[in-house]
């Protein structure tokens, strides 16, 4: 679930941090920068684990601070493909079942990855698992805030980046929907189609 990612980046210390450690004013704006941020097919940064490397510091002309390219080690959440995941259900929709790790809220199990046969109660706003018995079919709900166990299927990352100005031949109306839309920049998707996944009430009760 959590990796250790070897980056580098040059680092730059104001003028009044000079009486810290370099290292102490290193690692505050390492993760100052880092932290709880999403880089671009690397996963979701946590905290600075340690610094490998620290080279030369330079103080360019007009800027009192200082520039130190470092090499360092960074603690990333990036979840392995059918790695298995507990997480609480935060809310249904017609997409699935969207849930939330505490930290990470960005996974979904689209409908196809539930256990079958599956529906939506339009009524209660969640997914209901038509549990099929001698007796007849039993509905598990998957209501909010439930636990529930997952396999991690599929990853999507989502370059978030600012981009240039749209071409002459769009519409400013585009242009606008374009920046108004949002997208997550890392995205994982779960499936809880076999036995065993699912809520863990399912599995735990006699």
């Amino acid at each position: 679930m959590f990796v250790l990612v070897e980056m580098t980046d040059t680092v730059r210390i104001p003028p009044w941090q000079f009486e810290r450690k370099l290292n102490e004013s290193i690692a505050e704006e390492l993760n100052k920068k880092l932290a709880n941020k999403v880089v671009y097919n690397v996963g979701l940064c946590i905290c600075l684990y340690d610094i490998t490397k620290l080279e030369d510091s330079y103080i360019f002309p007009g800027d009192g601070a200082s520039h130190t390219k470092v090499h360092f080690r960074y603690v990333v959440f990036h979840p392995f493909l059918d790695e298995i995941l507990v997480g609480h259900i935060k809310s249904c929709s017609q997409d699935g079942v969207h849930v939330s790790i505490g930290f990470f809220d960005d996974i979904v199990i689209p409908p196809e990855s539930l256990q079958q046969p599956a529906k939506f109660d339009e009524a209660e706003q969640v997914w209901v698992w038509e549990y099929e018995t001698e007796e007849g079919a039993h509905d598990l709900y998957m209501d909010i805030g439930e636990e529930i166990r997952f396999r991690v299927v599929d990853e999507t990352f989502v370059d978030t980046s600012p981009t240039g100005p749209s071409s002459a031949e769009a519409s400013t109306s585009n242009a606008t929907e374009e920046v108004q839309k949002k997208e997550a920049p890392y995205t994982l998707v779960g499936s809880i189609s076999e036995p065993g996944l699912g809520l863990l009430s399912w599995w735990t009760n006699s």
